[in-house]
């Protein structure tokens, strides 16, 4: 059950999603590990597609480099984590483009498979028109996905918070500053100095306590 003040900050964001017609709308829900991306683009799907609109799901965690790619500057950099984690062009190629002002709504909802590390190659699935795409995330405010976002939000959370619900979830060490955390922590923190993702979002919204989000720009 959602609390009162998390259904009111799904329905907020829901009335400013646009509506193009017939058209596709792309919602991108970026911030750190652990800020709650994609249990929110999950709860924003669902708000909507009560509404009756059609929504698709995708996570860009579907789309990693491979393994060999993903670490060539080691397990726990976090240069290697900021620049080699995703394969942006297929992202673009299998979902962007295909939800975008000229697509044809063809997409493909994944590339990779993280367990096994195999490259993914599954059939396209057909969207309806009108269809909201909500992909969940990190890194989606980096330049090569600049443009991308008919509409977007960036949960803040301190890596303290953050660091404790990876904790729980990943078993990681539950202190940002621990070594073991280097390649996120850092890794984000080279993301932010880049792309302050909390100006090119549409909306910021601080998620650090689940029950009670606070919409700190809009």
């Amino acid at each position: 059950m959602l609390s009162p003040a998390r259904s009111r900050i799904l329905a907020q964001v829901a009335d400013a999603i646009p509506d193009h017609g017939r058209g596709f709308v792309r919602v991108g829900v970026d911030g750190p590990d652990g800020s709650g991306k994609t249990t929110l683009a999950d709860e924003l799907a669902t708000t909507l597609r009560d509404r009756g609109r059609p929504v698709v799901r995708v996570s860009i965690d579907d789309f990693h480099q491979v393994r060999a790619l993903r670490h060539r500057r080691g397990r726990d950099s976090p240069e290697g984590f900021w620049s080699d984690s995703y394969d942006y062009p297929r992202f673009r190629a299998d979902v962007l483009d295909p939800f975008g002002p000229d697509g044809t709504g063809r997409y493909r909802p994944v590339a990779h498979d993280l367990a096994t590390d195999a490259r993914l190659e599954p059939d396209p699935r057909p969207a309806p028109p009108g269809t909201v795409l909500i992909v969940d995330g990190i890194f989606l405010h980096r330049d090569e996905l600049a443009g991308s976002w008919d509409f977007s939000l960036f949960l803040e959370v301190p890596f303290t918070e953050t660091a404790r619900r990876m904790a729980a979830r990943d078993g990681t060490p539950p202190d940002p500053a621990d070594p073991g955390m280097r390649r996120y922590v850092d890794g984000q923190r080279l993301y932010f100095a880049a792309c302050a993702p909390w100006r090119r979002a549409t909306w910021v919204i601080d998620n650090t306590d689940p029950a009670a989000p606070v919409l700190s720009r809009a």
